[in-house]
């Protein structure tokens, strides 16, 4: 198998960490029984899980694929092929705009996930290049290479071609001959 050629690799806002933080925070504190949590969470625990996924997260897009890692304790490495990815879509929330952050949601063709989503990306600086790069490199894949027949090529297929014809001529007069036989015989 080939190695990949790297085209781009996304980078991270360090404003993930912020995000993070106050995303967990948040579902901690609606759940009520997390309220407790929260001290442990904003004295540094949540810092630290911050930190490490921060400093896990890679994005790196090849010719042929999208490959994803993440994790602050369990690391996840995801590999979508670019000809398999269907949209890419822009995700907002109230938390996002105030750390002027956008969510990047792939989606797949056949995708394992009842929801439709596959990859979601936090945080990608300039996230808008970066889909339009995916975007191009994907096209750039579907897009058939016409190769046209070199000279000596396109003479060797006409004379297949004619080698053919030929034998079907010989095959029709073969069996013209032995259907008029048959009928004389009668």
């Amino acid at each position: 198998m080939s190695k990949s050629e790297i085209i781009q690799k996304a980078v991270f806002s360090p404003k993930i960490k912020t995000y993070i933080l106050l995303s967990v925070a948040f579902f901690l504190f609606i759940s009520i029984i997390g309220i407790p949590v929260l001290i442990i969470w904003f004295l540094g625990f949540g810092q630290y899980i911050s930190k490490r996924y921060f400093e896990n997260l890679k994005c790196v897009l090849t010719d042929r694929h999208l490959i994803f890692s993440k994790g602050a304790f369990f690391k996840v490495e995801k590999t979508i092929p670019l000809e398999n990815i269907q949209d890419l879509t822009f995700l907002q929330n109230p938390i996002l705009n105030l750390l002027e952050l956008r969510i990047l949601k792939i989606e797949t063709a056949g995708g394992s996930n009842p929801h439709g989503s596959d990859m979601k990306l936090i945080g990608i600086t300039d996230a808008e290049a970066f889909k339009l790069k995916v975007l191009d490199q994907r096209e750039a894949i579907a897009r058939p290479t016409s190769k046209k027949a070199s000279a000596p090529e396109s003479s060797q297929m006409l004379e297949l071609i004619s080698e053919i014809r030929d034998l079907l001529k010989d095959m029709k007069r073969v069996q013209y001959n032995q259907s008029g036989q048959q009928e004389g015989e009668k």
